[in-house]
C-alpha cells in the first residue's frame, strides 16, 4: 500500500478533525476551494482527501456536491452494538494491561473533566480523550484502529449525549466505576463497566432524539 503524501495526510486529518469537533455537522456542503483557504493548502490535496473521506461514508454526495454524512437510526443502532463490543474489549485488556502509571492519568482526567461540567461541547472532546486513553492501555494495536475507525462515525452524529440534563455528572461516576475496575485488575467488571456507560449513552441519545421528534 503506497503511504499518502504528507500534504494529503495533512488535509485529510484537517477535514476529519473539523467534523469531529463540529466545525462542519451533517448536511454541511464541503466545496474545495472553501477548505483550500481554510487550511492553506491547495485544492488537489483536498480533493483528494474529500475523495477519501467519501470512500469511508464519512461524506455523501448531494447532487454534484460533497457533504458530511448523517446516521440514520439503524445505522447509529449498529454503530452502538459494535462499539459497546470493541469498547468493552478495550477495558477488558486495560484491565490486565495497563501500566500504574495509564491508570494514575485516567483518574486524573477524570478528576480534570469535573470542571467541565455544564459545557456539553467541552465534555464531549474531554470524553473522546478519556476513552482514546482506555484504548491505548489495551496495548492492542489492532482493536486500536478499529475504534478509532467507530470514533470517526460517531463524529456523524450531531449531538452529544452529553447534552442531556445530568449526564455528565452521571458519565463522571461511570468512568469512575470503569478505572476503579481496571485498577483492581478485574477484567470482568471492567468490560462490564465500560458496557454498561455505553449502553446508558445510547439510551440517553435515544430518548433525546425521541423528544426532538
Amino acid at each position: 500500500m503506497i503511504e499518502p503524501k504528507p500534504a494529503q495526510k495533512d488535509a485529510y486529518d484537517m477535514i476529519l478533525e473539523a467534523i469531529d469537533v463540529g466545525v462542519y455537522r451533517p448536511g454541511d456542503r464541503l466545496v474545495e476551494s472553501d477548505l483550500a483557504d481554510r487550511f492553506g493548502v491547495s485544492r488537489t490535496p483536498i480533493r483528494e482527501a474529500l475523495q477519501r473521506l467519501e470512500t469511508q461514508s464519512l461524506l455523501a454526495r448531494d447532487g454534484r456536491s460533497l457533504i458530511v454524512a448523517s446516521l440514520d437510526h439503524s445505522q447509529m443502532a449498529e454503530l452502538y452494538v459494535v462499539r459497546c463490543e470493541l469498547e468493552g474489549l478495550a477495558a477488558r485488556l486495560a484491565a490486565r494491561h495497563a501500566a500504574h502509571e495509564e491508570i494514575k492519568v485516567l483518574a486524573e482526567m477524570v478528576d480534570a473533566d469535573a470542571a467541565l461540567l455544564g459545557d456539553a461541547a467541552a465534555m464531549a472532546r474531554a470524553n473522546r480523550r478519556f476513552h482514546k486513553q482506555i484504548h491505548l492501555a489495551s496495548h492492542n494495536r489492532f482493536l486500536v484502529q478499529q475504534l478509532d475507525l467507530v470514533y470517526r462515525s460517531m463524529a456523524l452524529m450531531a449531538t452529544t449525549s452529553l447534552a442531556a440534563k445530568g449526564r455528565g455528572e452521571e458519565a463522571l461516576e461511570e468512568h469512575r466505576a470503569i478505572i476503579g475496575a481496571i485498577a483492581d485488575r478485574d477484567e470482568d467488571a471492567a468490560y462490564a463497566a465500560l458496557k454498561a456507560h455505553i449502553s446508558i449513552a445510547f439510551e440517553t441519545r435515544l430518548k433525546s432524539d425521541a423528544e426532538s421528534l
